[in-house]
């Protein structure tokens, strides 16, 4: 599924409605089978139907929610689980069909990516301080994460309120390099 304004994090829960016919009938065809499917972010500017006009990663979600309405559409709920990058189209009607493999982040730096994730902690604290219990609490839930790569990606789905920053992040196999743009873009917000 090619989406402008969305990108799967693994980890994160992406509410989708389903509704335009393609998409529909990709729905239906995922549920019949293992419940999987990708979202791919879309770019700006490019043409809906050409093979480039989304970006080479995305997510694999698994569907954990499926509601059906009298209308047709759905209501579901999408987790991330991995990055994948996208290969050859397999085909594109009546939905886009690619082929796919994991794209794994690289974390050979743990040292310095932990010593990043405790910067990035700091400056979430900073901003959800004067929120009350709610920013808090979060708080507290980010800092019982002991792997920084899961602890980038929550923050980016929790922080990071824009599509195309969420999709550079995705993009970054180096979670060290993750973990400094996460700090550059929390710290300008």
């Amino acid at each position: 599924m090619v989406l402008p304004n969305a990108v799967l994090i693994p980890n994160a829960l992406l509410p989708l409605r389903i509704f335009e016919p393609q998409y529909r009938e990709m729905l239906r065809w995922c549920l019949e089978r293992d419940r999987f499917f990708c979202i791919a972010f879309k770019k700006a500017g490019e043409p809906d139907a050409a093979p480039e006009s989304f970006s080479p990663v995305g997510g694999l979600g698994l569907v954990r929610a499926c509601v059906g309405v009298e209308d047709g559409t759905s209501n579901l709920i999408l987790q991330g689980l991995i990055r994948v990058k996208f290969g050859n189209l397999l085909q594109t009607d009546p939905f886009r069909l690619a082929e796919i493999r994991e794209f794994p982040s690289d974390c050979q730096n743990i040292i310095e990516a932990e010593a990043l994730g405790t910067k990035v902690m700091e400056i979430c604290r900073d901003m959800r301080i004067h929120e009350g219990s709610c920013g808090i609490n979060l708080i507290q839930k980010l800092r019982d994460i002991t792997d920084p790569e899961l602890l980038a990606d929550i923050v980016t789905q929790t922080f990071v309120r824009d599509p195309a920053e969420q999709q550079r992040l995705m993009e970054e196999r180096s979670v060290a390099a993750r973990m400094r743009h996460l700090i550059r873009y929390l710290q300008e917000s």
